[in-house]
């Protein structure tokens, strides 16, 4: 790979030139590398796995990008070199994180992040037997992380089942044992 330093006739070239060399631009260098060819090894399990993930979350940034809301909010996460379309795509690639659920005398406190946003927090209380006792939407906490759901019981023996929902769709699930 070489980078490129004030060539007049590599100022308006870009892509293959033959079967050897691939010209292209990043971040405003220019840049001149040997061209890559096409793996000759059986992609992996894992391999095929993440192509077919990226493929979804590809497929979810076209289309949140055509609501002009959420294309501004994903260009503003956007560093150099980056847009509104990898942003989008980095978010739909990785699920939201729950770092703890804990209950308190009235309430749930569920404590997540998400690379870019939470969207929701649900909340379900069940008894011993799994059945919904009751359901609802967690209100996000001024910290940004927290969010608490006001319950009427916490039934002993019965269990809390939290769904963590980020922009793209993507569900984290915790489910948390009563005693």
């Amino acid at each position: 790979m070489a980078l490129v330093k004030d060539s007049l006739l590599l100022q308006a070239v870009r892509g293959t030139l033959g079967d050897q060399i691939t010209i292209y631009e990043r971040n405003g260098q220019i840049i001149m590398a040997k061209k890559r060819g096409k793996s000759r090894k059986k992609p992996t399990k894992k391999q095929l796995e993440a192509r077919e993930k990226l493929q979804v979350a590809a497929a979810y940034a076209k289309v949140m990008l055509k609501d002009p809301e959420l294309k501004a909010y994903y260009q503003s996460k956007a560093g150099p070199g980056q847009n509104a379309y990898n942003m989008a795509i980095k978010d739909a690639y990785r699920a939201p994180e729950v770092q703890g659920v804990r209950v308190e005398e009235t309430s749930v406190v569920v404590t997540a992040k998400d690379e870019f946003r939470v969207a929701e927090v649900v909340v379900q209380v069940m008894d011993a037997r799994g059945e919904v006792l009751e359901r609802g939407v967690a209100v996000a906490g001024r910290n940004g992380v927290d969010w608490y759901y006001r319950v009427v019981s916490l039934p002993v023996g019965g269990t809390v089942r939290v769904v963590v929902v980020d922009l793209p769709g993507n569900e984290t699930v915790v489910v948390l044992k009563l005693e």
